[in-house]
């Protein structure tokens, strides 16, 4: 015997999957927005080693010799790099979000390139402080 089709089962479908990370494409604004944040709290952790460092030079010439070893090293440099960018971005992500309290900036397009002029304003900014600490410092 055959079953009514009021009796049979539901056909199950399977639901779809939501993207995965690895898929899903993420925009820019959201990718500055999350970056704002990483640069937020790595600034703690380098204003910790600024302020480490100016208390090694108010303490005695053996702890600043210390940390100014660490400082002037390649890996130091490379620390102090990344601690330069991360104040141009956190500071200009920080003037985006000014701008758009004043209402301003709000349009997709917009908001985008706003978010792709902080990327490269933060970059252009760290690239150039360095070229100019390096010409100063050859120059002395």
């Amino acid at each position: 015997m055959s079953q009514s089709p009021a009796t049979q089962a539901p056909i199950r479908r399977e639901r779809p999957l939501s993207p995965h990370l690895t898929v899903y494409r993420w925009p820019i604004t959201m990718t500055v927005s999350i970056v704002h944040r990483i640069t937020g709290g790595a600034l703690y952790v380098g204003t910790l080693l600024v302020a480490w460092w100016l208390l090694a030079a108010a303490t005695s010439e053996q702890q600043f010799s210390f940390i100014d070893g660490i400082v002037g090293s390649w890996f130091g440099r490379l620390v102090l790099f990344g601690y330069t960018w991360a104040i141009f971005q956190h500071l200009l992500g920080g003037v985006r979000h000014l701008i758009w309290d004043t209402g301003a900036g709000l349009e997709k397009h917009t908001a985008s390139r706003l978010a792709w002029l902080t990327v490269i304003a933060s970059v252009v900014l760290t690239l150039a402080l360095w070229a100019l600490y390096f010409f100063v410092g050859s120059a002395t």
